[in-house]
């Protein structure tokens, strides 16, 4: 028999507790339409302009929503060749690789990853010949042992982030005893 009690777990939780279905809808709008004003964002959500603020706020403070900043393409920079570096570090020398890698503008990202390599990087390049030049720099220092590049043929699936945004903001029954 099941106790009726206002300390017992309830029925649905939400996976993520720091965003709920109006800060998914606001993100979306905002992702939709990142131009409008948001007076106009509070219109369509249907709530007042100072929800619209405050909900704002809070997500820029809890790191959910971390810019507001154009996306840019690079192919269309001129920059039509994608890879994927992995790296494998000389050890104890990870500051010295990432000081290195942060000097190279077509360096995208890095992150550290298990396995037989330490790093992932994500790169892009004006032709092939671009990209060995990129590979030569990283591996001139002695804090990188090795690099392995691997060029993108296609994207498939382009970042995104709205299906993780819905995701986290629906109920999830949790788990029966």
């Amino acid at each position: 028999m099941k106790q009726n009690n206002r300390y017992a777990e309830p029925d649905e939780i939400l996976v993520n507790l720091s965003i709920d279905r109006l800060d998914a809808r606001l993100i979306a709008a905002l992702r939709t339409f990142p131009r409008v004003g948001l007076l106009e964002i509070a219109r369509q959500l249907g709530v007042a302009r100072g929800t619209v603020q405050a909900r704002l706020a809070k997500l820029e403070a809890r790191g959910v929503i971390t810019g507001h900043g154009p996306e840019v393409d690079p192919v269309a920079m001129g920059y039509p060749i994608s890879a994927f570096i992995l790296i494998e570090l000389a050890q104890g020398e990870l500051s010295a690789a990432v000081e290195v890698m942060e000097s190279i503008p077509e360096l995208l990202e890095a992150d550290a990853i298990s396995g037989p390599q330490d790093l992932i990087c994500r790169v892009v390049a004006r032709d092939t010949e671009h990209l060995q030049e990129i590979v030569n720099r990283l591996t001139a220092t002695p804090a990188i042992r090795r690099c392995t590049s691997y060029v993108v043929l296609t994207r498939q699936v382009p970042p995104r982030t709205t299906p993780l945004i819905e995701a986290a903001a629906q109920p999830v029954r949790s788990a029966e005893r």
